[in-house]
């Protein structure tokens, strides 16, 4: 019998009276993070059975719209390293990564 081991991400989420986000906070002991705090956080899950990805998207009612700009850019970059990582599909990564270029250039995000 194989031994496992088992990791915990943690993550509170503070709301106002309406349920808007006002605080966001994470923790993963394994990676030495004891409740770090967060303005935005985006979590992808997929359910094989529903053939479909879950979704959360949280941001702090004080994220400012730029820094929101510089999170999707990156996440975006990110993604595209993901999805090259788990396909080796050299052709469609290369294509996101020009989306990504062109989405910070739009955005005046790169000097």
């Amino acid at each position: 019998m194989a031994n496992t081991i088992t990791s915990e991400i943690k993550f509170i989420v503070e709301l106002d009276e309406n349920r808007v986000p006002e605080k966001l906070s994470w923790t993963a002991q394994d990676g030495g993070i004891e409740a770090e705090e967060a303005k935005a956080m985006l979590l992808s899950i997929w359910d094989s059975k529903a053939q479909e990805t879950m979704r959360i998207d949280l941001w702090t009612k004080d994220m400012p719209v730029d820094e929101m700009k510089v999170f999707f850019h990156q996440t975006l970059v990110a993604m595209a390293d993901t999805f090259h990582r788990a396909t080796d599909d050299e052709k469609m990564t290369a294509t996101m990564k020009d989306f990504c270029d062109y989405f910070a250039e739009k955005l005046e995000l790169k000097k």
